[in-house]
């Protein structure tokens, strides 16, 4: 489905129930009469009441009505304006303007009742003086009721009624079954229609502009036309659904795509966010004749990244006032000093977290707690309220920015001592001890299988590691690490994540364009997906700051 296709989609799918609502209101719903069968019951129905045997006993012509059976038709104006007679779908010489038709049923006596106003009555009847002092009052010529004996129905003719916004009046039927009708049972529905005196219907183009009873029951959760209008919406949204899951690839493409080879260099803990944004920009621009080495592992670290996107500058000979425009380094907050030609670009925060391991017995650190631990002050997990178990703790190196982080973040500036055993693997598990790691997968792993280890990670790296399930990531101060809990109840380890790029990557080039990707395009929703929180969004811009 092209584009084009999906917008279409889109604007059918607003107007079409405006339209609708339009139609329903504005023209069709301008001038409704409606009709509401109150009541249609039989007799026999009320046995055990009271007036069971007066129903039962009624008369008529002499004899005693066959099942008798009650029918209470309200008309009402449901339309939003006055309805006069010459809105009736009858012939305007015909003084009837409803017909109402009983099958199977013989219509024994009809009377008005409940009219909203007064002039109501009008329409029905008329006094006519028989002398000086009698008055008569009798039905006008629109209201009359017949029995087709051929056809086996009874009928009611209702006049040309004027009714205002809201008015109505009622209808009591009295019918019984014909004589020689036999049957049992409930009797059909009445029949409701608008018909001049040969019961021709009109043109459906006459019908347009002409009033047609409506029938105001309400409704099983929608009307006829309201379901239309739902399966409508369901079908553009199931629609505009498969689209977006199934043949747009999950996201949008990106608004430009640009070839060329991209180096990619920087932050281990960033890493992940930046391969899966690397690999969907990838996806998105096929054909483009862009390419991203992933295979080898160019995340090393923050201030190696740094480092080699300066050698790669100066190998290129880029001179002052141009920029190098197929390398990318990524760093846990800014750089060290030293690198003049390089220019960083705050992308989101990311959030880290302290891991234990399981059998350390804790799951929260105060800050306090925290300080004394890497500072070797706390040697066993049982001074701060955990297992008999020694402490190892388990550094990344001096370059990591995911190290720089906590030190600034965490540990009030104080670097953590130097290790007590150059491999992680040569810690003693009966004695407190200290070792140092090069990545975040490294510090991980050893976390997980070193007996009383206190290490730290990107939260969401945590998540997916093979150990996991043997490593706890703790609070802080009861303070989540998450980058919710960061912008809310400022959960302290954190950092900004800045692209550097030597010199302004050259508009036009593959640098340029990822970095467009990743802070304004669908490269924004993979780092979400991550973890990681968006500068663009945060609700304070302290929190893509460094210290």
């Amino acid at each position: 489905m092209s584009d084009r296709t999906e917008q279409w989609t889109a604007i059918l799918s607003l107007a079409f129930p405006v339209l609708a609502f339009l139609w329903e209101f504005a023209v069709v719903g301008r001038k409704r009469l409606g009709y509401r069968v109150q009541m249609d019951t039989l007799a026999a129905d009320a046995a055990g009441k009271p007036y069971a045997d007066v129903l039962g006993d009624m008369r008529h012509d002499g004899h005693q009505l066959k099942d008798p059976s009650f029918v209470l038709l309200r008309i009402e104006n449901a339309g939003s304006t006055k309805i006069g007679s010459e809105d009736y779908l009858a012939d305007p010489v015909d003084p009837y303007g409803i017909k109402v038709t009983f099958r199977d049923r013989r219509v024994a006596a009809v009377v008005l009742t409940d009219p909203s106003r007064d002039e109501v009555r009008d329409f029905f009847f008329e006094d006519v003086a028989e002398n000086d002092t009698t008055v008569r009052t009798v039905a006008k010529p629109g209201f009359r009721r017949d029995n087709n004996e051929a056809e086996r129905t009874g009928v009611i003719r209702l006049p040309k009624v004027t009714l205002l916004r809201g008015a109505e009046y009622k209808v009591l039927v009295v019918l019984e079954r014909w004589p020689d009708d036999h049957g049992t049972g409930p009797f059909p529905d009445p029949v409701v229609r608008g018909a001049d005196g040969q019961d021709r219907w009109y043109d459906p183009a006459v019908r347009f502009f002409r009033l047609k009873a409506t029938r105001t029951e309400s409704h099983v959760f929608a009307s006829r036309p309201a379901w239309w209008v739902i399966c409508v919406l369901a079908a553009a949204v199931t629609v505009q659904a498969c689209f977006t899951l199934f043949l747009s690839g999950e996201r949008r493409p990106p608004l430009d795509c640009v070839g060329g080879t991209l180096h990619l260099h920087g932050s281990t803990a960033f890493a992940p966010a930046v391969r899966a944004a690397a690999e969907d920009y990838l996806r998105r621009c096929e054909g483009a004749g862009a390419s991203i080495p992933l295979e080898s592992d160019t995340f090393k670290g923050s201030t190696d990244g740094v480092t080699d996107l300066d050698q790669a500058g100066k190998d290129a000979g880029v001179e002052v006032g141009e920029g190098l425009g197929d390398h990318l380094a990524f760093t846990d907050g800014l750089a060290a000093d030293g690198h003049p030609r390089l220019i960083p670009r705050p992308v989101a925060f990311s959030v880290f977290t302290l891991v234990a391991a399981k059998d350390a017995g804790v799951e929260n650190l105060t800050l306090a707690q925290v300080r004394a631990v890497f500072a070797g002050r706390v040697r066993n997990w049982s001074e701060v309220g955990g297992n008999d178990v020694p402490v190892h703790v388990v550094n990344r190196d001096p370059g990591s920015g995911t190290r720089s982080t906590l030190v600034a973040k965490v540990l009030g500036g104080h670097e953590p001592p130097q290790f007590t055993a150059t491999d992680c693997a040569a810690l003693d598990p009966r004695r407190y001890g200290r070792c140092e790691v090069s990545s975040t997968d490294t510090m991980l792993n050893r976390a997980a299988s070193t007996p009383g280890a206190i290490g730290y990670s990107e939260a969401t790296g945590v998540n997916g590691h093979e150990g996991a399930a043997r490593l706890v990531k703790l609070t802080i101060d009861g303070r989540r690490p998450t980058a919710e809990g960061v912008e809310n109840t400022h959960y302290p380890y954190w950092q900004t994540e800045f692209a550097y790029t030597y010199g302004d990557a050259p508009a036009g080039s593959v640098a340029a364009a990822f970095l467009t990707f990743l802070t304004q395009q669908s490269g924004r929703d993979v780092l979400r997906e991550h973890g990681h929180g968006l500068c663009s969004e945060a609700h304070d811009a302290g929190e893509c700051r460094p210290v």
